[in-house]
């Protein structure tokens, strides 16, 4: 008896020393990599203003984020913070620009013309006063008469206690 336990006890150990190998084996390459918008993508802190200079809404928190294609394009979305945007834009990662020609809004089924969307890196302060990048553009919905847009102006969220709104 004593034979049989000393044998599964050598047994079961072997199987873990065996195991302990082989799940350790790295294969291939470990990096993710990145998206092609990441540099342009976060949270940011943005203030909406009409067409007549009057603020619609102060420091409403959107998203930018990368598409599942990975082809250059990215979300808008502000989670229903703002003034219901969620579209996708195209962008030009090397100039910092964006762009949306009657995209379609997920939010209300309306269509958004986005012109003038531009990521300046280091270009804003924080409200604790933090170099941040600024995020501006101008949105025209479909069922907005002509010429009213609503202009889009923030800064990228820290996640500083001292900065958040």
């Amino acid at each position: 008896m004593k034979k049989l336990k000393l044998n599964i006890t050598r047994v079961l150990v072997a199987m873990l020393v065996l195991t302990s190998f082989v799940a350790c084996d790295e294969v291939g390459d470990t990096d993710p990599g990145g998206t092609s918008v990441e540099s342009m993508a976060g949270d940011w802190f943005i203030t909406l203003t009409d067409s007549d200079g009057k603020v619609v809404v102060a420091n409403a928190l959107h998203e930018t984020y990368n598409t599942a294609a990975n082809d250059n394009t990215m979300w808008i979305d502000d989670v229903k913070h703002g003034y219901w945007i969620k579209c996708k834009v195209t962008v030009d990662v090397k100039a910092g620009t964006f762009t949306a020609t009657s995209a379609d809004n997920l939010l209300d089924g309306s269509k958004v013309t986005i012109t003038n969307g531009k990521i300046e890196k280091g270009a804003a302060t924080s409200k604790g006063g933090h170099k941040v990048d600024k995020i501006s553009f101008r949105a025209h919905f479909d069922y907005d008469p002509a010429g009213y847009d609503i202009l889009y102006e923030g800064h990228k969220r820290t996640g500083f206690y001292e900065d958040e709104y």
